[in-house]
């Protein structure tokens, strides 16, 4: 299934299917994306209007670069999924597909290879092959967004685990008396640091404060129209309610890749995503902050870094797949 590229006029196609979006694009043996698109979603239809979308997107990228050798498509979605038959089981946010058999489908459509992983498994990947996990045997990669998802990559592969459900990072909980994930868990570092986290919890400290504050201003008075981007702005102008919704951010933040750390002694942790983006500021904070609650002395050695891909992460990791 892996498709080696030999020459220099091969390419590969990275899909990324979201619960709103496709996203696809030509990708290099180096990892460079070449003519992406963009096409509407429909996860609310039946499974062939749903795969009708990811043929729409696949269409336009061979129509143009018709020259162009694909090798094979990798396609990130999702889970679940189980990433060794390419069936895609039963994501809440594409209730389209049912146990939908996506690669066979795909690979009689197109007659090349095709593989199929989560999401945050494949942008792991892409970043240890070509982003800032190059160079590195062991990579953890978390993208921090609307929620937090989590990628580990042993030796250049993908660790699955037993039934290939494992690196749920997101869902490992910091605080047993936090407030209840929608995975079911209490105090989940989703449900305390992705962006919806961040977003309800200056709208928390909003209501609560007879003050002024430039998160507020953005929303245009509105506390329910707070977003995480907001928080960030604000942020960056001094404002003291952001700076405090931050700084409780880089604190659960810390507290988690210190368990991460002490569990996987990755050679490298890498974070992407909306949220990372934000707080690449603070990673030196945060770095700071892992070592006193590790247990593993040297945990300062390694690296915390930003990903090369932004919200190309699913494009590129499709392709990495191949």
């Amino acid at each position: 299934m892996i498709v080696p590229a030999t020459k220099e006029d091969e390419f590969v196609i990275g899909v990324d299917v979201g619960g709103t979006k496709v996203a696809a694009g030509i990708v290099t043996a180096a990892g460079e994306i070449r003519n992406q698109t963009r096409t509407p979603m429909i996860a609310n239809g039946d499974a062939a209007t749903g795969f009708a979308a990811v043929k729409s997107a696949i269409d336009w990228l061979f129509a143009s670069a018709p020259k162009t050798t694909i090798r094979a498509i990798g396609v990130c979605a999702p889970g679940p999924l189980d990433p060794n038959t390419g069936v895609v089981i039963n994501p809440p946010n594409l209730p389209c597909w049912r146990n939908f058999p996506l690669a066979a489908e795909l690979a009689d459509l197109y007659s090349v290879p095709v593989k199929i992983d989560n999401d945050a498994n494949a942008a792991a990947l892409a970043e240890a092959q070509w982003g800032a996990g190059r160079g590195y045997r062991n990579v953890f990669y978390a993208s921090i967004g609307t929620g937090i998802g989590t990628g580990i990559v042993f030796d250049g592969r993908i660790y699955h685990g037993r039934t290939g459900a494992a690196a749920e990072g997101g869902h490992v909980s910091i605080d047993y008396r936090g407030p209840r994930c929608k995975c079911g868990k209490p105090g989940c570092i989703e449900i305390l640091a992705s962006g919806t986290a961040i977003a309800e919890s200056a709208r928390k400290r909003l209501s609560s404060k007879d003050t002024r504050s430039a998160i507020l201003d953005l929303a245009q008075g509105n506390i329910e129209a707070v977003t995480s981007e907001m928080v960030g702005q604000a942020y960056e102008s001094g404002d003291p309610i952001a700076k405090q919704v931050v700084q409780n951010t880089v604190e659960v933040l810390s507290l988690w890749l210190s368990n991460i750390v002490d569990l996987l002694e990755p050679d490298v942790m890498i974070l992407g995503g909306g949220v990372a983006a934000m707080l690449s500021s603070s990673f030196d904070e945060i770095r700071n902050r892992i070592q006193p609650y590790c247990v593993n002395s040297r945990s300062g050695e390694i690296p915390l870094l930003q990903a090369r891909y932004g919200a190309d992460a699913g494009i590129a990791g499709g392709a990495a797949l191949c």
